[in-house]
């Protein structure tokens, strides 16, 4: 406060000297105005007046040479010359700064007037002739002239007198105004001094002393005095500062007090401790040493006092005694280096048979910590359990069976080495501490289970684990091995599992009835055992026991054989069987009938909807990926279920319904079952005249594009249009892509018309602005095929389009092989600047691999996803993935299916950089499209604040 109001001061005494000053200059410029505007004009107006005379003079002069001037003209001119006369002496008068001058102007003026009604008369005689008149009147003419130049000059000699003493009063009041100005400054100097000093007096010189008390405090000068304070801020800084001395001298005065009773606790616990310790700091002195470490050197406890060089210590000490005999040992071990830089310890046998353990560690400051630790004991019993254990591993590598045994959590404790001969296994992967699910895996990995993994290895191991009973199962092997497994809890919670290899009296009793009755392939029962137990379910269906007959067809597995050839094939069929069998009861029966074709015929059935709920296991377990030969495989299935209607069924009547159905569901979508209806039959001959009228449309081209936009969002401008296929058939209309587009790929259609759509698409793409490009989806089928790459370049070579300009859409299912045919085709495409989108992301199992696999420009977000967007589910997390990912890895993100304003919203918050979808248009024919490019829909600026009104339209 108190620096605030010396400011203050000196401001107020600063604008007082300001304001001084702007006064003294306004009376300066008052003179000098008046000195020019009054004086000056005064004596120019007088001496102009003296011209205005002479000039009316020289009119009278006419008067002497008779016709040379009219007399008129004179006169005239003799009263504009008076006129001018009388303005200049009027404005003489009006700025003379004197009355005499005011005075002599008045006085001129009526002489002038007097002089010039003389003239006027002597010019009327002059015209009436009267000589004698003249004379006279010329005479008094002169007379008055002279008067009038001598009042003309006595009013010019005043108007100078005036100007010449205005000057010097004006001088005279400068100086008065210059020296007052300097009284003022001195007085402004003397003030602002005078505060100064007050200023420092009252508040320098104490914040000085403060600082200087805040410097000591922070020093560690905590018995310094704080001057004393006021009750202004200041006072209040230096109560504070006093403060906080006294509250650093109690933290401190505490913390002595704790450190002091901490270090006496570990004195304490030091010297009750049976270890011996030596603390050493940077210098080498001993900083702290415990009464155990002098009985393990044997030497006397005050060579261990603080302070002691330790170097002197272990020259002191009897060390050799201890350690063999040898000093230097004993030196060694105890200030050894390795010890100290990789923190290790060494073990050392004394002279009396005690083991002694070293080990020595770095501080942060720089020394070292030596511990040791009588270890005799622990060495006993090392040596004892180690010749227990030479005679177990004896005893273990002699038996003719493989033993296990895991304790209480699942871990191996011990395994012998016939175990990791029957499981062909490496030495070096099967040691203790392995889980019992890593030993599966590793067994998996060698090969010893096609088809199977280990979690369904182990799940049918935690079953007995949970009985706590003991008991035997079989395993079969690969290479047609069979172990038999014997299972036994122990007392801890563990258990003990032994492996015999029975493979050769097991084949021995098999072999025959098996390779009558089942596949080799799969080894699942063959199409005549199936017979045989459909046979046997419609005998029992009598006894009121139901049964049902499943045929199942596997999706996609063609393209396994094609891609990855047909041993690939045969282990999926095997892993599929297993899948199958794991499904179905120990009462049902899978069978493979041939190709990818099984079927199940499920016993006991109570009611009909079991067997669709056994069909949609089946569904489930056969989508999941599978792993062959480190290829990961994704198919599916579709099953035809036919439920037993009685002893009047046939077994080639059961099997042709339960077909007929499997071929609606495929129909239907695949991944799906269906019951057999009598109405199936209609559907099938509805979809033999469907594939007639395919093949005819296509002969016919009843074929057209529609077109769909896509935003940009960044720009909000149609930055793309996917090309759309539609079928306008001649008498049911329009023909749902979802219809048409299966089947001409089930009949290879799809190649023919997949050239039309992409050089169609092409060509109406070239008639677009530059900045538009065109996205056409490309069946799988047509990459098996091996043309792709041809019929692009036949499609942009035929519409002259730019390759930056086309944009093919491929799903998954292109990259399910993941076949380096299909890789080099992508970047073949990409290598003319085809732009490679991938389409429906998300809705499969191995997305993340495929983007590894090749560096798609874009990728487009499933609209399953878009249509929970608003909901409160996980479709607004996954999409942020998505979004986060693809920027990541530089690739543009695509929503498809936008319908809302608030999917829109989310997704422009979410960073989305295109959409497509309803909101904005539907797919529109090819002539709609150029109307909308042609009326500026490209600038989607005022046409987004319209969307609702637009939807549909």
């Amino acid at each position: 406060m108190k620096i605030a109001c010396a400011f203050l001061a000196i401001t107020l005494i600063t604008l007082s000297l300001g304001l001084f000053a702007s006064r003294s200059l306004g009376i300066a410029e008052t003179l000098v105005v008046r000195t020019f505007d009054n004086a000056l004009m005064s004596i120019s107006y007088a001496r102009a007046s003296a011209t205005d005379f002479a000039n009316m003079q020289s009119v009278t002069v006419g008067l002497q040479h008779p016709g040379a001037t009219d007399t008129a003209v004179l006169r005239e001119r003799m009263s504009v010359l008076s006129q001018t006369l009388a303005e200049d002496l009027a404005v003489a008068a009006e700025r003379s700064l004197s009355p005499k001058a005011a005075q002599a102007a008045q006085d001129l003026t009526a002489a002038a007037a007097a002089w010039e009604d003389a003239a006027q008369k002597l010019i009327a005689n002059e015209r009436s002739g009267d000589l004698d008149v003249s004379s006279r009147a010329w005479l008094d003419l002169d007379n008055q002239a002279r008067d009038v130049a001598e009042r003309i000059d006595l009013l010019i000699n005043y108007t100078a007198g005036d100007g010449f003493s205005y000057r010097q009063r004006a001088i005279a009041a400068v100086r008065t105004q210059a020296w007052l100005n300097t009284v003022g400054l001195f007085i402004t100097l003397v003030l602002s001094i005078t505060v100064s000093v007050l200023l420092q007096r009252q508040i320098m010189r104490p914040v000085m002393a403060a600082s200087a008390a805040a410097v000591r405090i922070a020093s560690g000068e905590l018995d310094t005095e704080i001057p004393g304070a006021g009750s202004d801020e200041l006072g209040a800084l230096l109560t504070a500062m006093e403060r906080m001395r006294s509250d650093i001298r109690s933290m401190m005065l505490r913390e002595v007090s704790q450190r002091r009773s901490a270090e006496t606790r570990l004195a304490d616990a030091l010297e009750s401790s049976h270890e011996g310790l030596i603390l050493v700091n940077r210098q080498g002195e001993i900083v702290i040493a415990n009464s155990q470490m002098a009985r393990f050197m044997n030497t006397a406890r005050h060579l261990l006092e603080p302070s002691t060089s330790f170097d002197n210590f272990l020259q002191a000490v009897a060390i050799g005694q201890v350690f063999g005999g040898d000093p230097r040992r004993g030196l060694a071990i105890l200030s050894k280096p390795s010890i100290a830089e990789a923190g290790l310890t060494a073990e050392e046998r004394l002279t009396d048979g005690r083991w002694l353990r070293v080990s020595r560690s770095t501080t942060s400051e720089g020394g070292f910590v030596t511990i040791c630790s009588d270890i005799t004991a622990l060495k006993n019993r090392e040596d004892e359990l180690r010749e227990i254990n030479l005679r177990f591993e004896a005893a273990l590598g002699n038996m003719s069976q493989g033993l296990a045994l895991f304790d209480a959590g699942g871990r191996l404790q011990i395994a012998n080495p016939r175990l990791i001969e029957i499981f062909r296994l490496q030495p070096e992967q099967v040691r203790p501490g392995i889980t019992h699910r890593q030993l599966l895996g590793m067994s998996i990995a060698a090969g010893n289970h096609p088809g199977q993994t280990a979690g369904i290895l182990y799940a049918e191991l935690e079953e007995r684990i949970e009985r706590r009973k003991a008991g035997g199962h079989f395993q079969d092997l690969s290479n047609d091995r069979v172990i038999a497994i014997s299972h036994e809890p122990t007392r801890e919670g563990g258990w003990v599992e032994t492996y015999e290899d029975i493979t050769e009296r097991r084949k021995s009793e098999a072999q025959i009835v098996f390779m009558a009755r089942h596949d080799a392939l799969t080894g699942l029962p063959n199409r005549i055992l199936f017979s045989e137990r459909v046979e046997q379910s419609i005998a029992q269906s009598g006894r009121g026991r139901g049964f049902a007959v499943l045929c199942l067809d596997l999706d996609r597995f063609k393209i396994v054989n094609d891609t990855l050839g047909h041993p690939v094939g045969d282990r999926l069929l095997r892993a599929v069987a297993e899948r199958i069998r794991s499904c179905i009861r120990e009462t049902d029966t899978v069978a493979r009938l041939g190709g990818d074709e099984f079927a199940i015929v499920q016993t006991n059935l109570a009611r009909s909807e079991d067997a669709g709920e056994l069909a949609q296991r089946v569904v489930l377990a056969i989508s999941r990926p599978f792993d062959i030969e480190g290829n990961q495989i994704v198919i599916g299935t579709s099953v035809g279920i036919a439920v037993g209607a009685g002893e009047q069924d046939r077994v080639d009547r059961l099997l042709k319904s339960a077909d007929t159905a499997l071929y609606c569901a495929k129909a239907d979508g695949r991944g799906t079952f269906r019951f057999f209806e009598a109405e199936m039959e209609a559907s099938l001959q509805a979809r033999r005249e469907m594939e007639v009228d395919l093949r005819r449309a296509i002969e016919q081209d009843e074929f057209a594009l529609h077109f769909q936009p896509l935003i940009d969002l960044k720009t909000n401008r149609i930055s793309a249009f996917e090309a759309l296929v539609r079928w306008c058939h001649p008498t049911r209309g329009m023909v749902s892509p979802a219809e048409f587009i299966p089947l001409a790929e089930e009949i290879s259609l799809i190649l023919q018309l997949g050239d039309w759509v992409l050089k169609q698409a092409c060509k109406e793409a070239a008639t677009w602005p530059e900045d538009i490009i065109v996205a056409v989806n490309v069946s799988p089928v047509q990459f098996r095929n091996g043309r792709i790459f041809t019929t692009v370049q036949d499609a942009l070579a035929l519409s002259g389009l730019a390759s930056s300009r086309l944009e093919l859409e491929i799903t998954e299912t292109v990259m399910l092989a993941e076949s380096d045919s299909t890789i080099s085709t992508l970047h073949s495409l990409r290598g003319l600047g085809v732009r490679i989108a991938m389409d429906d992301f998300g809705t499969g199992y191995s997305s993340l691999s495929y983007l590894r696999s090749f560096p798609f420009d874009k990728i487009k977000i499933d609209q399953e996803f878009i249509r929970d967007l608003t909901a409160d589910n996980d479709s607004g997390a996954i999409i942020r993935a998505i979004i986060g990912l693809g920027t990541t890895l530089g690739m543009k993100i695509t929503a498809e299916g936008v319908e809302t304003q608030e999917q829109l919203a989310c997704l422009r918050a979410e960073g989305c950089h295109e959409v497509q979808g309803y909101l904005f248009s539907r797919p529109l024919p090819a002539l709609e499209i150029k109307t909308m490019i042609a009326n500026d829909w490209g600038d989607l600026m005022p046409v987004l604040d319209q969307i609702p009104s637009m939807v549909l339209s």
